[in-house]
């Protein structure tokens, strides 16, 4: 295939009708996007790619809206293929108003045959065809306009060679009876995108420390990520900018009753303080204020010998199944979902085992081998 492909640029709504007509039947559509988000908490869209097989169409978002007739090729309409797709379903959601469904990702579909499952683009294109890209503008200003000919052409290998690739990874996934596995994953992928606003109120289960905190911190550390998710967005900032987890973390550690102690958490701003430090005093006083029963359990200390033995349980069984698969460990199970097993386990709540075609293959012997665990 070749390395210089017909590239057609797209900066007014007929240059977008046209080309959206001339992908309308097509059976998959390889997209990408380019943005930029070092200043705020949503991805500004700087270019949006697709390519049907032919050209390759580079679409400004700066200069031109999403039209009706895109939203419906990326809402429905023909199959999408992406690589990495978290960050550019979050861009076109913003940028469209529309999830992208239905939804394939290459790098998903690479992890399932056995392969690393975090390749990247330039090494998926060379692993299945041969292809070196060019690197020079990974790290481009591709807010600058106009874009340079080295810049067109990078953004369009980026959608050219995904089609070829997707056939080869297709094939080899049917022989192996995994193409089902993919398509389901690729569901989930599309739903998670469509639940960012309400995660909010779960991202303090990412802490690696939380097991240290009292269920009263624990609950303080929840309100205080759940409002500064929430505020980062609203004001379209980094949520470092506004407020990093380290802080909020000291800050549900001290449980603070007034500015001066909340001055004495480590490595906090003055003007944080200055600007939020009554809503943050607020919240954790709503923590001080919630009855015993209505607090978080606390939770297992990882470094227990309970919950290392049953940790180790698990990873056998996913060790195993994955062995036998010819896949990376991860890609069966993370490590965060044997840990919530674990502790679902020692708090005598319901397992949150897993479902789907991984259900299929773990779920019996994960509740075997934690029943075997409590047994002795």
């Amino acid at each position: 295939m070749t390395l210089t492909p017909e590239i057609r640029w797209i900066d007014t709504p007929e240059a977008l009708d046209a080309a959206c007509d001339a992908m309308a039947e097509a059976e998959v559509l390889a997209v990408d996007t380019e943005f930029f988000r070092e200043k705020t908490f949503h991805p500004v869209p700087a270019l949006i790619q697709f390519s049907a097989g032919g050209p390759a169409y580079l679409i400004d978002p700066l200069a031109v809206d999403c039209s009706e007739a895109l939203r419906r090729l990326l809402a429905e309409g023909p199959l999408k293929l992406l690589h990495a797709s978290s960050e550019d379903l979050e861009v076109l959601a913003r940028w469209a108003g529309v999830p992208v469904a239905p939804l394939v990702d290459t790098q998903v579909a690479q992890a399932l045959l056995g392969e690393d499952p975090a390749m990247g683009y330039q090494r998926l294109v060379e692993h299945w065809t041969g292809e070196s890209l060019p690197k020079d503008e990974t790290r481009s200003d591709w807010l600058a306009r106009p874009l340079s000919d080295s810049q067109r052409l990078y953004a369009a290998l980026d959608v050219i060679f995904l089609l070829q690739v997707w056939e080869h990874q297709r094939e080899a996934l049917e022989r192996l009876g995994r193409l089902a596995w993919l398509l389901e994953d690729c569901q989930e992928l599309v739903a998670q995108a469509l639940r960012s606003d309400e995660a909010d109120g779960q991202w303090y289960r990412r802490h690696r420390q939380l097991w240290r905190l009292a269920p009263r911190g624990i609950e303080a550390y929840r309100l205080l990520t759940t409002w500064r998710e929430g505020e980062a967005r609203r004001r379209n900032l980094p949520r470092g900018w506004l407020v990093n987890d380290r802080v909020l973390y000291g800050i549900a550690e001290r449980l603070p009753a007034n500015r001066y102690q909340l001055a004495e958490v480590d490595d906090i701003k003055p003007s944080l303080i200055k600007r939020d430090g009554d809503t943050l005093l607020a919240l954790v006083e709503e923590a001080r204020q919630r009855a015993p029963e209505a607090l978080p359990a606390a939770l297992p200390s990882p470094m227990a010998p309970a919950f290392k033995q049953r940790l180790k349980a698990l990873k056998r069984v996913v060790s195993a199944e994955a062995e036998r698969l010819g896949l990376a460990p991860e890609v069966l199970l993370r490590r965060r979902d044997l840990e919530a097993l674990v502790t679902a386990d020692l708090e005598g709540q319901a397992l949150p085992l897993p479902t789907g075609w991984r259900g299929e293959r773990l779920a019996a012997a994960l509740t075997r081998a934690l029943a075997e665990v409590n047994d002795r």
